[in-house]
């Protein structure tokens, strides 16, 4: 059974910064490229970044320069890294893992709340 879960979501403020991760367990970690979305309020799941197995990375424009991506294989984990945090970053933050590329989304996590706000 392939479960991801997130985990170190929660509210900060503007400007500040947060470290998700994922711990993913039931697939061979090692064959999967590893994504995350998001979803906020009121509107569609929309793709944040994604690595692949050999670390290549692909971001969504509205997160270049301020989000960053990276695995540990030998741990099966996958970190998202956000910087300069704003207001519109809040949203439900979910973990995917596929043999797609560049959106990966074969599995699913059951997502980790994200609140930017002063």
């Amino acid at each position: 059974q392939v479960q991801l879960v997130e985990s170190g979501g929660g509210l900060v403020q503007p400007g500040g910064s947060l470290r998700l991760s994922c711990a993913a367990s039931g697939i061979i970690f090692s064959m999967y490229n590893m994504g995350w979305y998001r979803q906020a309020p009121g509107k569609q799941r929309e793709f944040v970044a994604s690595i692949t197995v050999g670390g290549l990375t692909n971001f969504a424009d509205s997160v270049k320069g301020r989000f960053t991506i990276s695995r540990v294989n030998a741990k099966n984990m996958v970190y998202l890294q956000m910087n300069s945090l704003r207001p519109e970053d809040t949203a439900v933050y979910y973990c995917s893992a596929g043999r797609g590329w560049p959106k990966p989304s074969d599995y699913w996590g059951q997502g980790t709340q994200v609140t930017v706000s002063s």
